[in-house]
Parts: C-alpha cells; sequence; structure tokens
C-alpha cells in the first residue's frame, strides 16, 4: 500500500500529557497547553490515587483469534485486540467518572476516531525522527511514581491492579511523549504572538485589573473536516442541533459529550476543567458572558467545528491589594543524569544544607562550585521570582522563612536547595505585563491551532475501518 506523506502547515497541540490524577479532578491539562487536556479519573482504591491508562495498547500475540485488522491508518494498521483493549480501558474510566455510557456503536465510533489520530501523530513523530529511549522513559516513570508518593514499585504495583500491565503503560507513556513532542515541533513553537496584538489585549483588560474570572467548561464539538462539502456541513450542523436538542432537553451533558464529540476531551465526559477565562478564544468568552452556572450555550460554529458549551462553574478572584508578592531566591542545582542518581543527588544536598547550617561553608561558594546551572557564577542567584516562575519552587518558598534554607526538592531540571533572601510586594512591571499577556494570547492561540492541526492530520491520512478480517 502506498502511504499518503504528510505536508501539513504547522498548528498543533491538543492535550499534554497527564497521566496520573488526583481523585478530585480541579485542573484543566496540561500539554498542555498547553494547554494542556484533563483526563479523566477512574476508579481506585481510597488510599491510592487512581492511574489512567496512556494510549498504547498491548501488541497482541500472532495467534490471537483477536488479531485481526481493525482499522488501516495509512501504512500501519490498529488490530482488534487493541481497540477491544482500549474500549475496556474507557469504560471503566467513564464508570469511574459516573459519566454515563453512550450506545456501544456511539463509544466505539469515538474510541476509533481517538486511534486514528493518536497512530497519525506517532506516525508523524517517526517520519520526524523523534524517538524516547528507554532512560528518559524510565525518568518519566520515575517522576510519576513520585508524584503520586509512590515508590517505583508501588506504583508498578498499582498500575496492574488497575488492570493494564506495566509493560502496556509504559509504552503508552512513551507513544504520549512522542505526541507531545510533534504537536509541539507542528504548533507550539509557530503560534506568533504581535506586539500590536499584546496592546490590544492589555487595554481591554485595562478595566479588569484588579480581578481574574476563571471558569469551568464542559465541550461538544463536531468537528468540521477541511474542505467540506456543503452537504456534508449540513449533515453535520444537523448534528450538531441533533445534540444540542438533546442537551437542551435535560440530557445528561457528559454522556451527550462521549457521545457527540470529536474533541480529545470527548471520551472524558466533556470537561475542560478550570482555566482563566481569558485564555478561551473570545467566540467562547462571548458565548458563556450571560451564562448562569448550569446553563449551555446555543450552536457556536468556528473554521473547526460547532461547538456547544456548559458552564459548570464561575469564580473571581481578586488581585492582592499592595502589588504582587515576589520572592528573592537562590539556589544549588544537581542534575540527575546517567552518571548521578537522584538519591546521590540528594545525599550531596543534604550534605551542603547541613554544612550551611552548621556554618562550614558559605551558601555562594557552594553554589559557584556545585551548581549546574547558569546562575551558579552568580552564587545560585535567582533574582526576584513571581509564583509561577518556577512552579516546583512555589509550596516550598510558601513555607520558609526568610533565610531558611529547604530540604532537596525536585524540579523537571534536577534535584534543588533553595534560599530565601527576602520578600516584597510590588507593582507589575511594564515588561512582566506584556510576557503575562504574550502567554494568555499564545495559549488562545493555541487551542484554535491545536484543533485544525488535528482536523487537517486526520483528514490527510489514508484510513480504512474494516467490519471483518480482510
Amino acid at each position: 500500500m502506498k502511504r499518503n506523506l504528510f505536508t501539513l502547515p504547522a498548528v498543533a497541540f491538543v492535550t499534554l500529557l497527564v497521566l496520573i490524577r488526583p481523585a478530585a479532578y480541579g485542573q484543566e491539562n496540561q500539554a498542555a497547553p498547553v494547554a494542556a487536556a484533563p483526563t479523566a479519573t477512574p476508579t481506585a482504591p481510597p488510599t491510592v490515587p487512581p492511574i489512567a491508562t496512556p494510549t498504547a495498547t498491548p501488541t497482541p500475540p500472532p495467534s490471537s483469534a483477536l488479531n485481526g485488522i481493525a482499522i488501516v491508518v495509512n501504512d500501519e494498521v490498529i488490530t482488534k485486540l487493541e481497540l477491544k483493549d482500549r474500549t475496556a480501558m474507557i469504560t471503566q474510566r467513564l464508570k469511574g467518572q459516573g459519566v454515563a455510557l453512550p450506545s456501544p456503536a456511539e463509544l466505539q465510533k469515538q474510541i476509533v476516531e481517538r486511534m486514528i489520530v493518536e497512530k497519525a501523530q506517532l506516525q508523524m513523530a517517526h517520519e520526524e525522527g523523534m524517538r524516547v529511549d528507554d532512560v528518559m522513559l524510565d525518568r518519566a516513570m520515575l517522576r510519576m511514581a513520585e508524584q503520586n508518593k509512590m515508590t517505583l514499585q508501588v506504583f508498578r504495583n498499582t498500575v496492574e491492579r488497575e488492570g493494564t500491565s506495566y509493560a502496556t503503560f509504559r509504552e503508552g507513556v512513551r507513544d504520549d511523549i512522542l505526541m507531545q513532542r510533534i504537536r509541539e515541533k507542528e504548533v507550539d513553537a509557530k503560534v506568533q504572538v504581535s506586539e500590536s496584538e499584546i496592546d490590544n489585549y492589555l487595554a481591554a483588560q485595562k478595566a479588569d485589573k484588579q480581578k481574574n474570572i476563571e471558569v469551568e467548561l464542559s465541550h461538544i464539538l463536531i468537528r468540521i473536516p477541511e474542505n467540506a462539502t456543503p452537504e456534508l456541513l449540513a449533515k453535520l450542523r444537523a448534528r450538531a442541533e441533533y445534540a444540542l436538542q438533546q442537551v437542551k432537553s435535560g440530557g445528561d451533558f457528559s454522556k451527550l459529550a462521549a457521545t457527540f464529540s470529536d474533541s480529545a476531551e470527548g471520551l472524558k465526559g466533556g470537561s475542560l476543567g478550570w482555566r482563566e477565562q481569558d485564555r478561551y478564544p473570545q467566540i467562547f468568552i462571548d458565548a458563556i458572558a450571560p451564562l448562569s452556572e448550569g446553563q449551555s450555550t446555543g450552536l457556536i460554529k468556528s473554521p473547526n467545528g460547532f461547538h456547544i458549551l456548559k458552564l459548570t462553574g464561575r469564580r473571581t478572584v481578586e488581585q492582592a491589594a499592595g502589588g504582587i508578592p515576589q520572592t528573592h531566591v537562590r539556589h544549588i542545582l544537581i542534575k540527575v543524569t546517567p552518571t548521578v542518581t537522584k538519591e546521590q543527588a540528594v545525599h550531596k544536598l543534604v550534605e551542603f544544607k547541613q554544612r550551611l547550617e552548621n556554618n562550614g561553608a558559605k551558601f555562594e561558594d557552594l553554589a559557584q562550585q556545585f551548581s549546574n546551572d547558569s546562575s551558579a557564577s552568580k552564587g545560585g542567584d535567582l533574582g526576584w521570582l513571581y509564583v509561577g516562575d518556577v512552579p516546583e519552587f512555589d509550596p516550598v518558598i510558601a513555607n520558609l522563612k526568610d533565610g531558611e534554607i529547604s530540604d532537596p526538592l525536585e524540579s523537571a531540571s534536577g534535584m534543588h536547595i533553595i534560599q530565601v533572601l527576602g520578600r516584597k510586594n510590588d507593582e507589575v512591571s511594564k515588561e512582566r505585563q506584556r510576557l503575562l499577556a504574550r502567554q494568555v494570547i499564545h495559549a488562545r492561540k493555541l487551542d484554535e491551532a491545536s484543533q485544525d492541526w488535528i482536523r487537517q492530520l486526520r483528514d490527510r491520512a489514508y484510513v480504512e475501518i474494516r467490519t471483518d478480517d480482510k
């Protein structure tokens, strides 16, 4: 079979890898991205955080009776066993989330579409030469275990108790990392924000500068394919209007999202989680403006498709009087490498902390000699940080007194100890305002570009859905 080559414009990113979730869902994905897209939470023992199975499904043995071909995507296949396993996993996830299940036919249709898009993304990543080696994958698994306050062995046991082999879960994580990378390459780095857009955003925000509105939305998307004919457009509109009629008649929104929605969140009940309102496309902001909690919009048409939104929550976060809090911080970073384990890094930092507390060394001297980042030359001084500049530092900084040194903590860069040198409340500088505005606009444009890229990727793939073993 001749493969259709991907020659897509740059526009992507849908969901960031969020595999391990607390029992009470309260925030969006993350890629991403990104935003990020929320991941549903399966049922789990009360003392152990539930673990949602990642994208990959196990490779069936050649002798399996279910090893027939279910779907052809370009020059690769998805087997019937892979489809069966994914269906079982998503069914368990929806039940654990308390979402009423759609009909088996509708559920499988949604799952098939999801697997097609995932396969197409992985193929593009492989064509670009992207790989996730075992060392990187091992670190990702270890971070997941630590984020859930488990040892790796306990984490592995929990995965398998949820009905998924650890090897399958591990390969799914590898796939998710690859998909995130290709999305970042095809969209994130190519979404541009102009200075005039920042100027317009800041001007529009002046009247509301003392407050920040956050909303919790659920979403149904009926995607419009690229170059859709008038006949197909009419058919999709009719499907969207039927879904809207079900919503307005009091239907369970999460069930309807799982039944109708073509978005990444559809098979998770459609929840987008809590997000700052201005990070949504303007068309969404305008549509939900008159709504009260629990109400839903009419049909919203965008270039990507027809949307239905339900407002499930709205809250206002007041800006603190007297300016924005900042903290003066310095740190020592020990990176985890193939030759330096996490345990070795922690041991070294504990030794540094003891020496500092016993006045056996100066912080700046240890930072200059041992810290593995560019701040070493400045004695580890990171300057004045806002909340969110280094998210992993925020909860630690909040509990440190001035001059106090933290225990070792982990970030994406490695292991750290940090010291608070001072605190102040300060008005946000113009440079900071423009940076924050750029981030908000980028996130808003990224959502739209993501959907566009996914739509094009799906439309340009050769897909054959088989009903029997051909």
